[in-house]
Formats: structure tokens, C-alpha cells, sequence
């Protein structure tokens, strides 16, 4: 059994005629760059999450760059934000003038440490980027207490946690602006690049509209820049978007299928999640000592795997000039080799699980001398 990581084929098959609808109307109506399909979108994305404006652009990473931008960062402005995520969070604060200052992770939720932000606030901070990384969202009640006590400003990253919640309230609700990504693989992906910044202040989503469309179609009162989603991907989120509660849920059971089989399966550590969050599991990641190995290992099964990510940002030549040392971020330090994300996507089966963690446990049998499979992973098969 080959077993991917992701299988947006499969997704497609399921939506098929809701799917080739959509791209049909685009084309018959050449609605190729914004048009009703976009407007459609950022209504009903906005609608979701109980948001009063969603501003629609190309991807995700414009998306963070854009709120920057919205949010008047200048030179000498100090951002914080989390040490082990995807370089486009801190890119973007550097690009829109700012200064990038890292923070340490929370070893059990891979989500930024408060305590560390409130260590790293200086008086050049002038705001918060929390990243809800791989679907569970960050501390915010923490966080947003932090940023009240020092008059910073919080644009969420949830550009892995579409639908999460923290205490009943779904990410991108809870700061000045937050972003989401689209791109294909996201738990709510199109057929190419997307994104969108969502907002409840009318002046910043007016600003970040003229912004992302050259500074005002027709009438530039600013220099802007060109991000627009376009057609196409807008009808394929909106037919995709009423299936996204059953998908999150669809991947709320396989990590619950996950857990139950992985339990004292080795050295694996499964993913916890802290409280009050309700986790979307855009990935499911689990830490090892025998990371490398288990993952050659699974490789040669026909069991895709990634590393997300395999290094903490701090330690990579693009921020060689802050100087940071691995005491620096002792947590994600320790994490960046161990983690390892095992196939996650709605459309698995459980046999897909089963056969998964089936060869996790003879890897760790036959470092024993045993090629013997557990029997609860055998005892759950059976129940399928």
C-alpha cells in the first residue's frame, strides 16, 4: 500500500461535479481576475469565521506583508513572533521594514511561549505575530493579554488552522488582522496560489483593499501593490468551503485513530493538545529520537512523511546576522530533529492508519529483535 502525505486527487474525486461546475462558470463567463466568484468568497469566508471584512489577495505570505504594511511598521519596529515556523511569518516583517525578534517555542504544542514574549518585549516592539502552527492554535488569551499590557498590535498566522478554536472562538478573531493561506495542500486549499487577510476594523481592510490593488483602481492616492486571488481559485474555494467542517472533523478521527494506536508504540510522542484549543490537524506530527531512520524507514514502505520544519528559522543563514546560539531557543532546537508529520487528509481510511502505524511499530520491533506488530494495532484492524 502506497500512502501519501496528502492526496488532493482523491479530494477531488469526492466534489467532482461541484469542482468542474465551478471552473465551467469561471471560463464561460471569462471571470478570470476578481468578478462575483471573489466577491462570493470573501463573503462567505468572512461569514465562517464571524469576521466583519475578509480582503482577498494572492497567497498567504502577501497576506502577512499586506497587515504589515496596513498596520505602519517602519524601520527600527521590533515583531515578534515564533522561532520554529515557515520563513514567510518573519520574511514579510523584514520586507515591510521591521525588525524580526524570535521567540521560543511550547514544547508540548510546537505554538509560541508566552513567557518568552513578554521576555523579548523591548520598547522598539510594536507588535505580536502568533503562528497556529500545524492547526492548533497558539495561548491567546496569554497572548492578547501580553499585547494589551504593552500596546502592541496581534496579526494571527492562520495559515495552517482554518476553522481552529480557542475556547470556542475560531483563530483570526482575535487580533488586529490575521492571515490565511489557500494554497493547495491547506486544509481549505484552491488549485494554486490564494490567500487573505480577514479584520473587524473598517479603516484597516479599506487600507489593505487599496493596497493589494495597486493603491486604488483608478485613482492611486498610494503606490500599492498588485495581489489579487483570482477567479478560478475563488469558485473552487467556494465550492469547496461547505465541505470544510466534515473534512475537519474527517481529520479530527484519524488523529484520534493516530493516537490510539501510537500510544507507547516506541519513543513516539504524539501531539498534545493544550487547553481550551480544538486542534484541525492541517498536520500531524509526531517526535522521535529515531526520527531520520523511522523516516527512511517508512519511505521504503511507500509511506510519505515531511518535516515541517526541519530547522528553527534563527538557525538558517537567511538570520546568521542576529548571532543566535541554540541555548538561544532550547525548545525548538530540541524539537527541529525530532519532529516528523505522518499522512493526514481527510479521505484516508483507517486501514490507511492501521497499515501506517503497523510499520512504525515494526521499526521499533526490529531495532528489539522482534518483527512483531502490536496487538491493539492488530485488535483495531479487526474492528474496521
Amino acid at each position: 500500500m502506497t500512502i501519501p502525505i496528502v492526496d488532493l486527487y482523491a479530494q477531488y474525486l469526492t466534489i467532482k461535479q461541484e469542482i468542474d461546475r465551478a471552473i465551467a462558470e469561471v471560463i464561460a463567463e471569462s471571470a478570470y481576475i476578481r468578478g462575483r466568484h471573489v466577491d462570493a468568497f470573501e463573503q462567505a469566508w468572512a461569514s465562517a469565521l464571524g469576521v466583519k471584512r475578509c480582503i482577498s489577495c494572492a497567497n498567504g505570505t502577501d497576506a502577512i506583508y499586506i497587515a504589515l504594511r496596513a498596520l505602519r511598521v517602519k524601520p527600527g519596529d521590533e515583531v515578534i513572533t515564533s522561532a520554529h515556523s515557515s520563513i514567510s511569518t518573519s520574511e514579510t516583517i523584514t520586507q515591510a521594514g521591521g525588525r524580526v525578534v524570535f521567540c521560543d517555542t511550547d514544547e508540548e504544542t510546537f505554538t509560541v511561549d508566552p513567557d518568552d514574549i513578554q521576555r523579548k518585549i523591548t520598547p522598539a516592539a510594536v507588535g505580536i505575530i502568533p503562528v497556529h502552527l500545524y492547526g492548533q492554535p497558539a495561548d491567546m488569551d496569554a497572548i492578547m493579554a501580553i499585547a494589551k499590557r504593552h500596546n502592541l498590535w496581534v496579526i494571527e498566522d492562520c495559515g495552517q488552522a482554518h476553522l481552529a478554536r480557542y475556547k470556542g472562538r475560531y483563530v483570526g478573531t482575535f487580533g488586529d488582522a490575521a492571515s490565511f493561506s489557500f494554497y493547495p495542500a491547506k486544509n481549505l486549499g484552491a488549485y494554486g496560489d490564494a490567500g487573505c487577510v480577514v479584520t473587524n476594523d473598517d479603516r484597516l481592510a479599506e487600507w489593505m483593499t487599496t493596497f493589494a490593488r495597486h493603491g486604488g483602481k483608478g485613482d492611486h492616492i498610494m503606490e500599492g501593490i498588485n495581489s489579487r486571488m483570482d477567479g478560478l481559485q475563488a469558485a473552487i474555494l467556494n465550492a469547496k468551503l461547505p465541505h470544510l467542517r466534515a473534512w475537519t472533523e474527517a481529520r479530527r478521527r484519524l488523529a484520534g485513530c493516530y493516537d490510539e494506536l501510537l500510544d507507547d508504540v516506541g519513543d513516539i510522542i504524539t501531539p498534545k493538545v493544550g487547553p481550551g484549543r480544538d486542534h484541525v490537524y492541517h498536520l500531524y506530527v509526531i517526535r522521535t529520537e529515531n526520527r531520520d531512520t523511522l523516516r527512511e524507514y517508512l519511505t521504503q514502505a511507500g509511506i510519505s512523511t515531511v518535516l515541517s520544519y526541519p530547522k528553527a528559522l534563527p538557525f538558517y543563514p537567511a538570520y546568521a546576522h542576529l548571532g543566535h546560539v541554540p541555548k538561544d531557543f532550547p525548545v525548538a532546537c530540541f524539537n527541529q530533529s525530532r519532529i516528523l508529520s505522518l499522512p493526514i487528509y481527510p479521505e484516508m481510511t483507517k486501514e490507511m492508519i492501521t497499515h501506517t502505524v503497523g510499520y512504525i511499530a515494526s521499526f521499533f520491533k526490529e531495532f528489539q529483535e522482534s518483527d512483531s506488530i502490536p496487538a491493539k494495532v492488530i485488535q483495531f484492524a479487526e474492528r474496521l
